[in-house]
């Protein structure tokens, strides 16, 4: 499928959460004016360096426009809606001012759910992870959602540089996105904790 995508180093968004965004560029306007008027959905994926044109990583995710509140200078607030992850498949050339893409949709399984271990083993490191970071977390509402929301969510809004929420990102399941990201709230625990020689490989 044809997409018009983001590129935004740092920002990841998965399917079924939510990510508010402040569109302030003139292309970035032009984009969202665009989605608006077609389908209302644009693509979210990092770049794999700065610069306008820079190569992007293979995966992100399609979102949704939702609540849009357009400005009187032409800006927009708007909340993306995660819809699907997608696999970058080839950049277009086109005459928009904003980038897109060739993208392959990525199916994920639907109610997907950790083993009672796993949910225990991730709670204890995200309390553990907290504390170090200074984080005030409601541990009720937290022990409230379901394992996909709690292991999507922590991973959309971890702290972590953007290789590793890439790698949050493109994980096959949420097992597997689970392991990775108690591997790096440990790793960053240490970082932070002032062992400087603490690095992601």
């Amino acid at each position: 499928m044809r997409l018009s995508i983001f590129p935004l180093p740092g920002a990841i968004l998965f399917p079924g959460l939510q990510l508010p965004l402040h569109i302030f560029e003139e292309r970035y306007r032009a984009m969202t004016s665009d989605a608006l008027a077609r389908d209302r959905r644009i693509a979210l994926i990092q770049p794999l360096r700065g610069g306008d044109h820079a190569p992007l990583y293979s995966v992100g995710c399609i979102g949704r426009i939702g609540e849009v509140e357009a400005l009187d200078d032409g800006r927009y607030n708007l909340i993306l809606e995660g819809e699907s992850r997608f696999r970058l498949l080839r950049e277009l050339e086109v005459s928009t001012p904003f980038r897109q893409v060739e993208g392959e949709p990525i199916v994920d399984a639907r109610d997907a759910y950790l083993s009672s271990v796993e949910r225990a083993g991730f709670e204890q490191e995200a309390r553990r992870f907290a504390d170090i970071q200074g984080y005030s977390v409601d541990w009720e509402s937290v022990e409230r959602l379901d394992d996909e929301a709690l292991v999507n969510g922590v991973s959309q809004i971890a702290p972590f540089d953007v290789a590793a929420k890439q790698a949050l990102l493109e994980a096959d399941d949420l097992s597997s996105r689970c392991e990775l990201l108690i591997q790096l709230m440990q790793f960053f625990a240490l970082r932070d904790g002032g062992d400087d020689k603490v690095t992601l490989q």
